[in-house]
């Protein structure tokens, strides 16, 4: 960054449209700085004209092939839903560009010697944040649609003659926006928090990787989607653009609250402390009290429940929308059960024959407690990488399964009672359980989105947020699954049983 900063200050009290006018003002003059800084540098911009220019060439003359290809076998219908996914790597390969771009944002001036000048002026984290951010994200993605639409218009307008619905390729250009934001913001947060250039081309490889993995998912659903051709577009597809909007307001979240002058200009290599970690950890899982297992409890148990107040509410109602959700879904005609299916008391009752047996195998404890533990153990691993979204997203769908149960009862004039039966005995122990276990994975993924406490860093402040995970899971949610096998092996199939008479 080579031009001299004069951004405006607030001479006087302003409300917040203003406060943010006055933030956007002051962070477009570092994106104009870094934008004549990249434009002046061929290196950064021939890679970018020539993916502009050259794969809609590429992409035209690939999906020509294919679709004469797939055309001599009469199945004209592959080679179209291919012309979407085309059109979507026509516009990803110029954000990719993105990606390296943000990396090196504070990093890379850090290496030239450059940043302290930046870090001088006036500008405040967020300005420095949103101006950077801004900076590496427009040239590839102007350069992207423009690319889209030389592709377009040669699909419109060419030989193909292609013809889709307007709203796909509405979708197409806000995924593809999507992804620009979503790395960029990412890739800024990576550039940070790094000592090295290296270091964060290496840990881009948790942004590129899981972006080209739900591109080939995108891809699937454009081919196979049952709504290819609805004028509203794909229902999937707008599902994944809520989410990638989600990830980057989260990483937004993130660069902002973890972004330090003084850390910046730190070059201190990040070193694994094992021992500090593991002493760290035990110190917050042990609550520092002695005096037995009644003062675990006490002191750090029932403590670390108090703090998960905030996260059970969030999943208590997404459990509850899940299984409204489900209820709504099972009261449509074509997707409810037979009426033959509950023809009468005996048939149901030589349905639930094999359950009832369950009870005279006292191993299906064991087996429910590992089902149920396995499941909440996956559901935390998979916290730690999505903030806690897929955690909550894996434990609330078993409610939308029951959901969609009980209206089979309600459409079918089944008496609610057998319901109540089948679910409430176990179930009275093992939803508690599943909300703490839930509650506690979304707090440790979230925390790091949060400003830890004075005092703590961020390794301890997540470091902390595992212990009570763990103390939580060890001290409640075990002993409450192992109730729940015990109460659903022997005391539900009963109940059941005792109402069918079987």
């Amino acid at each position: 960054m080579t031009a001299t900063i004069s951004p405006r200050k607030a001479s006087s009290p302003m409300g917040r449209w203003d406060h943010w006018r006055l933030t956007l003002s002051n962070a477009l003059i570092v994106t104009r700085r870094e934008l004549l800084d990249s434009f002046r540098d061929w290196r950064i911009m021939a890679p970018i004209f020539i993916l502009t220019l050259g794969f809609p060439a590429l992409s035209q003359f690939g999906a020509n092939l294919m679709l004469n290809f797939v055309t001599q076998y009469g199945a004209e219908l592959i080679g179209e839903r291919t012309i979407p996914f085309l059109l979507m790597i026509v516009g990803f390969f110029p954000i990719s560009l993105s990606l390296v771009i943000a990396l090196e944002t504070f990093v890379g001036e850090k290496e030239r010697r450059s940043l302290e000048p930046l870090l001088a002026t006036p500008l405040t984290n967020l300005e420095l944040y949103i101006g950077k951010t801004l900076a590496a994200m427009l040239p590839p993605l102007l350069a992207s649609y423009t690319g889209m639409a030389i592709y377009l218009g040669s699909l419109l307008l060419g030989e193909l003659a292609w013809r889709p619905q307007p709203m796909l390729i509405v979708q197409i250009v806000l995924l593809t926006t999507a992804q620009a934001l979503l790395m960029v913001t990412g890739a800024v947060v990576v550039s940070s928090q790094t000592t090295s250039t290296r270091a964060a081309n290496l840990l881009a490889s948790f942004i590129i990787v899981p972006v080209s993995l739900l591109i080939i998912l995108e891809s699937i659903i454009m081919f196979g989607a049952p709504d290819a051709d609805s004028p509203r577009g794909i229902f999937a597809l707008w599902v994944i653009l809520a989410g990638l909007l989600l990830g980057t307001v989260l990483f937004m979240r993130i660069g902002t609250r973890m972004f330090n002058r003084e850390e910046l200009l730190s070059t201190a290599l990040d070193a694994i402390n094992l021992r500090w970690i593991v002493r760290t950890f035990w110190c917050y899982f042990r609550g520092g009290r002695d005096g037995g297992l009644l003062a675990w409890y006490r002191g750090t148990v029932f403590p670390a429940v108090r703090r998960l107040r905030g996260a059970a509410l969030v999943v208590l109602i997404a459990a509850a929308g899940t299984f409204v959700a489900g209820w709504g879904i099972g009261t449509y005609s074509t997707l409810r059960l037979p009426p033959e299916t509950a023809a009468s008391r005996e048939a149901l009752a030589a349905n639930f024959s094999m359950w009832y047996e369950l009870g005279a195998q006292p191993g299906t404890i064991l087996l429910a407690v590992w089902q149920n533990s396995r499941v909440l153990l996956a559901a935390t691993l998979l916290a730690v990488v999505s903030f806690g979204v897929m955690a909550v997203v894996l434990a609330i769908a078993p409610f939308g399964i029951l959901g969609w149960v009980a209206a089979q009862f309600g459409a079918l004039g089944l008496d609610p009672a057998i319901f109540l039966a089948a679910v409430a005995p176990h179930s009275l122990v093992e939803i508690p359980a599943i909300l703490l276990a839930t509650a506690a994975a979304l707090r440790m993924g979230a925390c790091i989105t949060d400003r830890p406490p004075a005092g703590r860093s961020i390794g301890e402040h997540w470091l902390a947020a595992m212990a009570d995970t763990a103390v939580v899971g060890i001290g409640l949610v075990l002993p409450l699954l192992v109730m729940a096998a015990a109460l659903e092996v022997y005391v539900t199939p009963a109940a059941v049983r005792l109402l069918l008479g079987g």
